[in-house]
């Protein structure tokens, strides 16, 4: 943005115009996702942040209406005594997209820079090198022809530890909370630290950071998914039009419906 260039004033949203601003956003994401489709483009999109920032209800709402055989959401959990074993990226290589996919990273390769720094889950030797490397990776994605997209969700002390009570209170949401989090929150600086350090290396022109103010879900949502559509070029895929065939129509005798297990009813809407 140039100097001085005037910022438009946030639109101010109730919770019917929030569902309503969010269905049209997620139309506009199936458009990008149909461009992505029939011009093969790769897009790669990082979702990073502290625990309970929103990364996982970001990526359902991004997702909610987009076509399943054309995207994926990798979550990896903990690695494996062989894939401990192996060179440290090669396990996110391996979920990188062909043509015509977007692949949502809930949690990417910067594990190590975040969690694993903190937690003394590497050695000082391997944390150094994947500074050193992971601009060199970005780039060589970027030269490869995938869009990268980078996210941090930016939570304050206070939401966090109002988010944390209640994940602990909501036994819808219990699941949600691990031993690492509440580990996490003890390490409330050292994470600050580890982020810091982690964009001093690796916010690179080919691959820049963008921060989301994540204190608010529903505006995040918003923001991020708008910021979104705004980094890729797509436009507008048409389609032929469709005439639904007549019925196929001839002379089969279908069994009684009784002769099937049916669900009891034990709900009607209407």
């Amino acid at each position: 943005m140039a100097d001085g260039a005037a910022v438009a004033a946030p639109v101010r949203l109730s919770k019917g115009g929030y569902e309503k601003e969010l269905a049209r956003l997620q139309t506009e994401l199936v458009r990008m996702q149909e461009w992505i489709v029939s011009t093969s483009t790769r897009l790669v999109v990082v979702m990073e942040g502290r625990d309970t920032a929103g990364k996982g209800g970001t990526i359902k709402r991004m997702t909610e209406r987009l076509n399943p055989r054309h995207y994926r959401v990798v979550a990896l959990g903990k690695p494996s005594e062989r894939e401990r074993a192996q060179w440290y990226f090669q396990r996110y290589i391996t979920h990188l997209p062909a043509g015509g996919e977007i692949v949502f990273f809930d949690r990417s390769w910067y594990t190590r820079a975040g969690v694993e720094r903190v937690m003394g889950f590497c050695s000082d030797e391997e944390y150094e090198e994947f500074l050193r490397f992971c601009p060199q990776f970005e780039r060589a994605l970027a030269r490869s022809g995938i869009r990268l997209v980078k996210y941090w969700l930016s939570l304050s002390d206070d939401e966090q530890e109002r988010r944390f009570t209640e994940r602990i209170r909501n036994p819808e949401k219990r699941w949600k909370l691990s031993d690492l989090d509440l580990q996490a929150r003890a390490h409330w600086v050292d994470y600050a630290e580890a982020k810091d350090q982690m964009f001093a290396y690796t916010d690179i022109r080919e691959a820049p950071w963008s921060v989301v103010d994540a204190d608010d879900k529903r505006s995040a949502r918003l923001n991020l998914i708008s910021h979104l559509l705004s980094t890729v070029p797509y436009e507008r895929v048409s389609h032929p039009d469709v005439m639904l065939p007549p019925r196929q129509n001839r002379g089969y005798q279908r069994p009684p419906i009784d002769s099937q297990t049916w669900i009891p009813r034990r709900y009607i809407v209407g």
